[in-house]
Formats: structure tokens, C-alpha cells, sequence
């Protein structure tokens, strides 16, 4: 018995529902004591009013018979008769009588809200705090006409210590009577609240009976009236019986969607929104390299190590839209898949549902594509065609002639120093793109060593044209990425600012700390500018602003891409800034290490 009644207590259910009955009782007292004593007091004061009204009008008729000299004397038999203040004031203010402090030190009274209503004619009624006195009084006041003055006021006061003294007794009978009240009310509270309490719990504990294969069984509720708990109940019984058969039709589904998923070449998974795993068949478990078929609710990253998966997930948990993507799943297998996972909302819940097709002959053939395009480019055919034309004329004689065949040797070395350098960027930007997702893990380099490389790479160059270099403050800034490569787009981005900028002018180098954890690096010239039509192309391969001047200081068209790729492949980015006539600003935006 005790620890049934220690078990409902423990109830938050319980204790919200006696607490609110508690509340409102206590409101409910409350109001109804607050209502009573206000009552209460008013009718006090209206009995004292009253009481002080009818011995105004009593004295009012004794007071004109009297002469000056008898004032004192008849204030003072009625104090005592009436036990109350007595005070008579002539027309103008004055204090002609004063039966409880020296009539010759008080203040005229003409200004008294009392008094002034009394000299109207109506009868006067004030509550205040007596200066004279220190005590607070009520005044009731009465105009009384006389032969000799005119007109005379009577006023009669009573201190509210008095009334207060009456008002606290009944007050205190009240409050016992509310008191007790309210504890009746609440015994009763408590022992209707216990039996909800313990008739809902009986149906809880049905309730979760129904998951347990062993329980279950509609007997086990016992009958529980014909109120809404009894409703209640015979609803659950029916509900039982009908879940059980949808759970069994589950159980047939279930097993038939595993069979269909676990037969299929694509890779499926599905995952809740802690990236738990609920479902992956066997080409997912191919795909990851995993051994052995997962424990429930595995973390998926235990499977799938790569981060770029795990955040296409959680994109589509936080987005709710659906995303595609190509990526290798396990790196060190070689093998890359084309992505299409979309949201799934079940029960209020948030799933992600990723389905895997297997891309790694198509990137293999797509490599291919791009590596023949890259041999046949029709960039190749300016120098080669340059070649082969001085070549011929040496060979037809041109030889021979001392003031020529040097000049055209030179050419042919100019244009195959040229296609040289063609080869080596297309070299680059093709390991880059092989390496895009199987790269060397990202390492901490310093900017400031990478800038000082770049810039003894170019040194030689811009004192060739008198540019100035000029490289900002070491700021102690860090970044993710490889040193070679980051240096291999710095002097990109420094000898197109040598090359292209004002000759004697000067290129700056700065960083700085960027939004979002980013490291920015830029490289500034004074040089003419890029038109704004050009801008958005300028990082494509092969493209070129000034074709001729361009060839002529020997460049290739691939710096910029070679820089592009380089940032995209560390998470960054790379953006220009140019203005025709002012020169132009590369930055390079990099994680922070």
C-alpha cells in the first residue's frame, strides 16, 4: 500500500494535476477572502460614517443655542458622548473649538476637501493622516447656521486604529474559515487525482504491453467504466488486435523489400538523422570494403570513412532537398560512384536514402578523352606551324644567308620552349585532375614560406621589367594543402603580374584572414586592367585577353587554370577583382589550418 502510494506521488502527471487544483483552490480562496475582507472593511467604515452622521445631526441642533464662551465646554461633553474628535470651524477656516489638540496652534482649515463640502452645504467626508495628531482619522463634517457667525462648521473624526482593530477580527474569522476550506477541498483533490492517476496508468501499462510479443493479450485490461478513460480503454483493446495484423503484413513487406535491395548491383543506404545506419544491402558493403554485414544502428562513418560523403549526407538531412555527386566511396579502392541521394520523412523523422552506381570505367574513359584532347590541342599548332615554316626555309637556303638563319634558329627555339611549356602545364593540370580525389592528405604549410618561394621564383623576371615586389606582413596565417602546389599557383598568379603589369610598376602581396575560417592571399598589379567581358572566362584553359601580347611574353593559357585548380582541389577558391586602367587583383582563398 505504501509503495503504491509512493509510486503515484512520483507521478509528474500527479503532481501536475494536484498542484493545478492546489493553484486554483488557493486562487479561488484567495479571491474569495480578498472579496469578503474588502467587503468587510467598506461595511465598517460605511457603520462608522453612519454612527459619526447621526451624532452630527444630533449635535448640529444643540450647537446654535450656544454662545462663544460655551464652545469649549460643549465640544468636550460631546467628545466624550460620541468618543470621537469634535471640531467646530467657523466660515472662514478658523478653529472656534478643538477637543483633542490646542486650538490656538492649528492651521486654518478652509482648504480641508471636508470642510469645503461642508461650506457648500453637503455633507463632508474625508480619510487622511492628521499632522497634528500623527494618527489617520476619518472626518465627517456638517454646516451648521447660526445667528451670530452665519454659518459654522461641525466636524466629527474618529481614528481608524479603531476601525482597523474591528476589521482585523473579522478578518482573522475569515481567513480560519478559508483555511479550512481549502484544505477539505484539497484532501479531495488528492484522492480523485489518485484514482485517474492509477486508472491511467493501468492503461499505459496495456499500452506498452502491446510491443512485447509475450503480453499483449485484450484480458489484461480490466474494464474502466463508461467515461472517457473507459472509452478510452476499450478503444486500445480494439486497436491491438488490428496492429497486430498490420505488423504481421509488415513482417511480409519487410522481408520482401531486403530480398528486392539485397539483389540489386547498386549500392543503397539509408541512414537516420545521427547518421546511424537502418538499412545498407551488399553492394553498399562491397563498395565501403566492409568484411562482415553491420550491427543496427551503426554509425555509417565506421563503414565510410570519406568525409565528402558523410557531408552529402548531412546536406540532405539539413536541406531536405535531393543531391547528386560523383566521389570516390573508399579511396584506397580505386573505384568511383555517381551519388543520388535524396530526404525521406517517416513518422516525423528525417532519413537520407543514398543510392551508389558504380562511374569508375566512365571516369577511366572520360580520363582518357581529355588526355587525347589535351595532345591534339589546336594550341599546338601556332608553334609547330612556326617550326616547320622556318625549318623549310632554312632548308631551302635560307641557311646560308649569315644576316637570317640565326634570327629563324631563334624563332624555332622560342616556339619549342613555347610547346615545352605547353606540355609541362597540360601536364599539371592533368595529374591535378587525377589526383582530385586521391591527393596527398592535406598538410599545414605557412603562407608567408609559400609567398617568399613564389617570389624568388620571379625575382629574375621583375627585375627584368624594374617591377617592384612588394610582399605584406608576416602575419603568422596557416593553411591546408600541399606546399608544391600552392607554390605552383602563387608564381602563376606573380609572373602574370610581372608579365602583364605596368613595366617599372609594382605587384603587392597580402594576407589576411578571411569569413568562414578561410585564409585569403592576393596578388595586386598596376597593370591595365581586364576588360569586364573577359572576366569571366579568364580562368579557362587556353584563354586569353591579349592573344598577341599574351604569345609574345610566352605564355600558355593555362596559369589561371592551373591556379583554379589548384584552390578547388584544397576546398578553396580562387575570384579576380579588375579595373580597366588600375590593374587587377587575384585572391586565392584556402582553409586555415
Amino acid at each position: 500500500m505504501a509503495r503504491n502510494r509512493s509510486h503515484t506521488l512520483s507521478s509528474p502527471l500527479f503532481r501536475k494535476i494536484l498542484l493545478s487544483a492546489f493553484a486554483l483552490i488557493i486562487a479561488t480562496v484567495g479571491s474569495a477572502d480578498f472579496l469578503m475582507t474588502r467587503y468587510t472593511e467598506e461595511r465598517e467604515l460605511e457603520q462608522v460614517q453612519k454612527r459619526l452622521e447621526l451624532a452630527l445631526r444630533i449635535y448640529a441642533d444643540e450647537l446654535p443655542a450656544l454662545k462663544n464662551g460655551e464652545l469649549e465646554g460643549w465640544a468636550k461633553r460631546a467628545d466624550a458622548q460620541a468618543d470621537a474628535r469634535v471640531t467646530v470651524i467657523d466660515g472662514g477656516g478658523a478653529v472656534l473649538a478643538e477637543t483633542r489638540h490646542e486650538r490656538g496652534s492649528m492651521e486654518n482649515h478652509a482648504h480641508r476637501p471636508e470642510v469645503q463640502a461642508a461650506l457648500k452645504g453637503s455633507i463632508g467626508v474625508a480619510k487622511r493622516h492628521s499632522a497634528s495628531l500623527g494618527v489617520d482619522f476619518m472626518y465627517v463634517t456638517r454646516p451648521v447656521r447660526t445667528l451670530e457667525s452665519g454659518g459654522l462648521v461641525l466636524r466629527l473624526a474618529v481614528p481608524l486604529s479603531s476601525v482597523n482593530e474591528a476589521f482585523s477580527a473579522v478578518r482573522g474569522r475569515i481567513l480560519r474559515a478559508s483555511l479550512v476550506l481549502a484544505l477539505l477541498a484539497l484532501i479531495v483533490a488528492y484522492f480523485y487525482t489518485r484514482g485517474l492517476i492509477q486508472r491511467i496508468r493501468a492503461i499505459q501499462s496495456y499500452a506498452e504491453s502491446l510491443a512485447d510479443k509475450r503480453r499483449g493479450d485484450e484480458t489484461e485490461l480490466a474494464d474502466e467504466g463508461k467515461d472517457e478513460l473507459g472509452v478510452l480503454a476499450e478503444s486500445l483493446r480494439r486497436m491491438a488486435h488490428q496492429l497486430r495484423q498490420v505488423v504481421d503484413l509488415l513482417k511480409v513487406e519487410s522481408a520482401r523489400r531486403e530480398a528486392i535491395l539485397a539483389s540489386m548491383r547498386e549500392g543503397v543506404l539509408a541512414v537516420d538523422e545521427e547518421l546511424r545506419v537502418t538499412f545498407c544491402n551488399e553492394a553498399f558493403l562491397k563498395a565501403a570494403g566492409a568484411a562482415a554485414p553491420p550491427a543496427e544502428q551503426v554509425p555509417v562513418v565506421q563503414l565510410a570513412r570519406n568525409p565528402a560523403f558523410l557531408g552529402l549526407l548531412r546536406q540532405v538531412l539539413s536541406t531536405g532537398r535531393t543531391v547528386r555527386d560523383k566521389m570516390p566511396l573508399a579511396p584506397a579502392s580505386g573505384r568511383s560512384f555517381e551519388i543520388y541521394a535524396e530526404p525521406l520523412r517517416a513518422g516525423g523523422e528525417k532519413w537520407a536514402l543514398a543510392i551508389l552506381h558504380d562511374i569508375t570505367e566512365l571516369e577511366r574513359l572520360e580520363r582518357v578523352r581529355k588526355d587525347f584532347v589535351a595532345n591534339v590541342s589546336h594550341e599546338l599548332r601556332t608553334p609547330l606551324a612556326a617550326i616547320r615554316g622556318y625549318t623549310e626555309t632554312l632548308l631551302d637556303g635560307a641557311l646560308e644567308d649569315k644576316e637570317y638563319n640565326r634570327k629563324f634558329l631563334e624563332i624555332i627555339r622560342s616556339n619549342a620552349i613555347r610547346l615545352t611549356n605547353i606540355a609541362s602545364d597540360l601536364l599539371v593540370i592533368s595529374e591535378m585532375e587525377q589526383e582530385r580525389g586521391e591527393q596527398e592528405p592535406a598538410r599545414v604549410v605557412r603562407v608567408q614560406e609559400v609567398v617568399e618561394a613564389a617570389f624568388r621564383t620571379v625575382e629574375s623576371a621583375a627585375r627584368m621589367r624594374n617591377v617592384r615586389v612588394e610582399i605584406g606582413p608576416d602575419s603568422g596565417l596557416q593553411v591546408k594543402g600541399q606546399r608544391f602546389r600552392l607554390e605552383q599557383a602563387l608564381v602563376n598568379l606573380l609572373d602574370n603580374a610581372v608579365k602583364f603589369g605596368k613595366e617599372g610598376g609594382m605587384v603587392r602581396v597580402e594576407q589576411k584572414r578571411g569569413e568562414g575560417n578561410m585564409v585569403e592571399v592576393s596578388v595586386s598589379d598596376d597593370g591595365i586592367g581586364i576588360p569586364s567581358e573577359d572576366l569571366p572566362r579568364i580562368f579557362e584553359r587556353f584563354y586569353r585577353v591579349d592573344k598577341a601580347r599574351s604569345r609574345e611574353a610566352g605564355g600558355t593559357g593555362l596559369g589561371l587554370s592551373i591556379v583554379k585548380h589548384v584552390a578547388e582541389v584544397f576546398g578553396g577558391s580562387v575570384r579576380v577583382k579588375s579595373e580597366m586602367g588600375k590593374g587587377s587583383t587575384f585572391t586565392v582563398s584556402l582553409p586555415a589550418a
